[in-house]
């Protein structure tokens, strides 16, 4: 059973940092590239950061590059946003996501997600 849990969120002042971390089980998670998505309140839900299944391969929102980061670390099934110079603008619900190859297909697995609010 695929599972994709994140944690990390919280509330942080503007300029602050928080690191998210998506711990994931039930599939061979070195095969697959994944992504971070955010969802902020009345915003559709947007891509914020995707990694390659080797680590060497990454790509950002034009509204985060330079602030956020994302890694992984294979031997712990686990992929991490790194997130610096938070601004207000950065408020949302942040979402693991995987296209995962599982029985007779591929299917797309989300997180539950976790909330950060940047405020003063």
């Amino acid at each position: 059973q695929v599972q994709l849990v994140e944690s990390g969120g919280g509330l942080v002042q503007p300029g602050g940092s928080l690191r998210l971390s998506c711990a994931t089980s039930g599939f061979t998670f070195g095969l697959y590239g994944l992504r971070w998505y955010r969802q902020a309140p009345g915003k559709e839900r947007e891509l914020v950061a995707g990694i390659g299944s080797g680590g060497g391969s990454t790509n950002y929102a034009d509204s985060v590059k330079g602030r956020f980061t994302i890694s992984r670390d294979n031997a712990k099934s686990t992929v991490y946003l790194q997130m610096n110079s938070l601004k207000s603008e950065d408020t949302a619900v942040y979402y693991c996501y995987g296209r995962v190859y599982s029985g007779d297909g591929y299917y797309d697995y989300w997180g539950q997600g976790t909330q950060v609010t940047v405020s003063s």
